[in-house]
């Protein structure tokens, strides 16, 4: 069974910063795309693709975090990371850890077949 357990979110002010984890089981990470991708509260509101990681180290990145995020993964322990510096009230959301095996997932970044529970960022300005 895949799962995927997201933490690191809370409450910070505009310019602040906050590492998220998520801790995999059921699933090596090394051998597939990871992905970031978050949901902002509120009607109307989209979820969105934020970053990607495929097993080549390769990544990816929305232009809205580009130079401000940082994905990356730790295959020792299973476990993807999202580090987020220079955080703006936007960026609130919740976030989730995702993934998909398709080969070409990391071509789709907002496609998923794993999803985790997610963990709240909230930035204040």
């Amino acid at each position: 069974q895949v799962q995927l357990v997201e933490s690191g979110g809370g409450s910070v002010q505009a310019g602040g910063s906050l590492r998220l984890s998520c801790a995999v089981s059921g699933y090596t990470v090394s051998k597939h795309c990871m992905k970031w991708v978050r949901q902002a509260p509120g009607p109307g509101k989209e979820g969105e693709w934020g970053a990607t990681s495929d097993s080549n180290y390769d990544t990816a990145y929305a232009k809205s975090v580009k130079g401000r995020f940082t994905i990356s993964r730790d295959n020792t322990k299973n476990t993807l990371y999202l580090q987020m510096n220079s955080l703006k009230p936007e960026d609130t959301a919740r976030y989730y850890c995702a993934t998909d095996p398709s080969p070409d997932a990391c071509s789709r970044p907002y496609s998923f077949s794993y999803l985790g529970q997610g963990t709240q960022v909230t930035v204040s300005s």
